[in-house]
């Protein structure tokens, strides 16, 4: 079966999906699926790309560049600059280079149906949940009410748009929110994904608060506004001025490129037209009053009371029957708040599987994800974070329908406690994709024919196993690193059945289970091989036993 890995986009999140894409190229099972590289660039377009456009560290090393000295993205360039080296493949061509599309791309266009809703009308299917799940998954005000509604949970929040913010007294608004939510305020973008656009306003400033307010909404205020050094522009030095509008670049913290001048409606698509913008408005030793925002700004800001309590991430699978099962939650922890950084940047946040809590209270959280899930319409796959209370009160928000695909991310951890590792994982998100894009009607008899070819050749796996091949290590942590990676690269070869066989200090050679594969340490393994394994997990691993053991 054809693949076409989908990775990129135009939202915020792309270099998150530009990693993924890496991780699905690199473990999707080989002696099942071909893999075809679509690149989807900011502007929305679609380009077929070589394994060697993901090789690099992030998207923008990949991208031409010009003479300016910044480093951009492509809605930044001339229209033409891509085509050149990367051809455009329109979404009628889609049918002539893959049968499935497998969705590696976050947040707005790419996650709330846009492009799900692009592959139905040409009858390609795609992994991931529908049109409804997407829809529901992306928008955080209309989440919390849905998930009120499914299972009654209170939490307080307001909203604002960005026209009734303008016109406010933001002290007085300031004030009533501290009233109805208390302090800290969480402070959300509420159509993005990855935690971008996301602020805690801590204490009672004004200041801060409106900072973080535009932080969400996209927006800069210029004259007053205090964000970073743009309100002393004319006595910035030129280096300054360039690292100010570079910064501006950076889709997960600055307001990013196109943006628009809304005092003129001006658009200002790369940094240095930004530079020579401002620098020929304050030419006049006038300091200029101006709004700057994103061109794709949020309309409308989600205040939240702040939670204490432990933070935990949880997966959901479903079978045949639609039946969601939710994996053993991920309690993440050392923390104060689980944003973009600390989620993709930051070393010292913390996880561990299942939450440190009574058996009782995690099976609490499954239940009430598995609930949440089903309820919202969502299928396939989830993702969905919340908080347990000390009170033992379980507080959802964030459903995610295509989690993070970095080799390491949560949901790819929760599966390897039920016996599946990363190709093994990949292989249930296309099987199941196809089996729920078969419920829509639409294509009916060509998606079956896919389903039973895949079903045809897992059985046939079955029947006929691959070899085994052993890949030993030592008790060092730099040999356990390189015997997973050498791990996976043979479990998505399709040719062996690769099993990591470790000599401890004493001589002792131990078979590793698929369980045991994300421990980052030989101290933890060795933790985990003397201690007996959470009844949770092993209650989970029984409960998905019969998901399981079609794929391994």
């Amino acid at each position: 079966m054809r693949v076409g890995i989908f990775f990129g986009g135009p939202a915020r999140e792309r270099e998150v999906s530009y990693a993924g894409g890496r991780t699905a190229l690199a473990n999707l099972d080989k002696g099942l699926f071909e893999p075809v590289l679509i690149f989807v660039d900011g502007r929305g377009q679609f380009r077929l790309v070589e394994p060697s456009f993901l090789d690099a560290m992030s998207l923008r090393d990949k991208l031409p560049q010009d003479s300016s000295g910044f480093s951009v993205y492509d809605e930044s360039l001339a229209d033409d600059t891509l085509n050149a080296s990367l051809p455009i493949l329109r979404p009628e061509q889609f049918r002539d280079q893959f049968d499935i599309a497998f969705l590696a791309m976050h947040g707005p266009n790419c996650e709330d149906g846009a492009v799900q809703g692009l592959l139905e009308w040409y009858r390609m299917p795609y992994t991931g949940p529908g049109l409804l799940g997407s829809a529901v998954g992306i928008n955080k005000i209309l989440q919390n009410e849905l998930i009120a509604l499914a299972n009654g949970q209170q939490k307080k929040t307001a909203t604002i748009t960005r026209d009734e913010y303008e016109q406010a007294d933001k002290a007085q608004f300031f004030q009533s929110l501290i009233a109805h939510l208390g302090l800290p305020i969480v402070v959300k973008a509420p159509h993005q994904g990855s935690s971008i656009g996301v602020a805690i306003v801590r204490d009672d400033n004004l200041t801060n608060f409106c900072r973080a307010v535009e932080q969400c909404f996209f927006t800069v205020h210029i004259q007053a506004d205090g964000w970073s050094k743009l309100g002393e522009w004319s006595s910035l030095m030129p280096d300054e001025k360039h690292k100010l509008a570079q910064e501006m670049v950076n889709l997960e913290s600055g307001i990013s490129f196109p943006l628009v001048v809304e005092q003129t409606g001006d658009i200002i698509r790369h940094p240095q037209d930004f530079v020579s913008t401002l620098d020929a408005l304050t030419a006049s030793g006038q300091q200029p009053n101006l709004t700057l925002s994103y061109i794709n700004a949020e309309d409308e800001v989600l205040f939240e009371e702040f939670i204490s309590g432990q933070e935990f991430s949880c997966g959901v699978i479903q079978d045949d029957d639609q039946n969601a099962i939710a994996l053993p939650p991920t309690e993440i922890y050392n923390v104060t708040s689980f944003d973009y950084e600390s989620k993709y940047k930051l070393n010292t946040t913390k996880k561990r599987i299942p939450v440190d809590t009574s058996l009782e209270n995690n099976r609490k959280i499954q239940l009430a994800v598995s609930e949440v899930f089903t309820r919202l319409g969502i299928n396939v796959y989830s993702r969905i974070d919340g908080f347990l209370t000390p009170a033992g009160d379980v507080l959802l928000h964030d459903p995610n329908t295509i989690p993070g695909m970095s080799p390491s991310s949560l949901i790819f951890k929760q599966m390897a406690e039920i016996g599946l590792n990363l190709a093994n994982s990949l292989t249930y998100l296309i099987r199941q994709s196809l089996r729920e894009r078969i419920r829509t009607g639409k294509d009916t008899f060509q998606l079956k024919q896919l389903l039973a070819n895949l079903d045809a050749q897992l059985a046939n796996r079955k029947a006929n196993p691959l070899p085994v091949q052993a890949v030993p290590f030592g008790p060092t942590d730099d040999e356990l690193a390189t015997a997973k990676q050498q791990y996976n690269v043979l479990a998505a070869s399709g040719t062996v059945r690769p099993q990591l066989q470790y000599t401890n200090n004493q001589g002792e050679t131990i078979d590793i289970p698929v369980n045991l594969l994300f421990k980052d340490t030989i101290a933890e393994l060795e933790t985990a091989l003397n201690q007996p394994r959470h009844p949770l997990l092993v209650e989970t691993s029984e409960l998905t036993a019969h998901i399981t053991e079609r794929y391994v």
